[in-house]
């Protein structure tokens, strides 16, 4: 086919692929040049933009065709009756993280969150956001974390290097988790060592020989004796 129009051309090829192809590979299989691919390319991805149904995406010099994310509700509705659980804050904290940091271990990012990650960790890799590439030149040879394309392409960023400032993340981040910690204290008792207890023996203590102590001190007693009463039943 010696007369062809290189942006339908291209549109097609997308269209088909599904997954991104790199703009190289698409100039040699064509044989053209990279140059007049990437016109191409930016026609087509004019064409492909504002309302339009399918947008041009790109991430590490790949191109994808993708639906455009404003309609993502009508989607989800007709082809996933059973939403993609969205990521929580913690797999998002989890997430921002090995993004600045990878390669990164979990060990790392426990680290830098103050908790335990493994179910942010899974959900991530179950979700294919991010990977493992490699390990660690360390005792255990931990493994090593880092983001995914599916990353790049779920939050519309076509390099690494769009992130936001870290320090500015980081900072958001521990807003999070002072807000986190603030309801998690906010409890019907916020000082165990302050809580008095009723000097008023419960019913089901009331025919026991019990000593009026308080608080803690009663119940050990209690539970010591109770203990030691079984201890003796045992006996023959």
């Amino acid at each position: 086919m010696d007369n062809f129009n290189l942006k339908d051309v291209l549109h097609s090829i997308l269209f088909v692929a599904g997954d991104g192809i790199e703009k190289s590979f698409l100039a040699e299989k064509l044989g053209q040049s990279e140059k007049d691919v990437e016109k191409a390319l930016k026609e087509l991805e004019t064409e492909l933009s504002g309302n339009s149904g399918v947008h041009l995406i790109r991430y590490k010099n790949k191109v994808q065709l993708s639906s455009n994310p404003s309609y993502a509700t009508f989607i989800s509705d007709v082809l996933n009756p059973i939403r993609e659980k969205s990521l929580t804050r913690a797999a998002l904290e989890t997430l921002a993280i090995i993004a600045y940091k990878q390669p990164i271990t979990k060990l790392e990012v426990e680290d830098v969150r103050r908790v335990n990650s493994d179910y942010a960790v899974q959900i991530l890799l179950d979700q294919d956001m991010i990977e493992v590439v490699g390990r660690k030149d360390a005792v255990g040879k931990p493994l090593m974390f880092g983001t995914t394309d599916n990353f790049l392409k779920r939050f519309n960023i076509e390099n690494l290097s769009d992130l936001p400032d870290y320090e500015e993340l980081m900072e958001r981040i521990k807003t999070l988790r002072a807000e986190e910690e603030e309801e998690k204290s906010d409890t019907l008792f916020r000082d165990v060592e302050n809580i008095e207890f009723n000097e008023e023996l419960p019913d089901f203590l009331k025919n026991e020989n019990v000593e009026m102590v308080s608080g803690e001190k009663a119940l050990e007693e209690k539970l010591s004796s109770l203990a030691t009463d079984s201890d003796d039943a045992d006996i023959i």
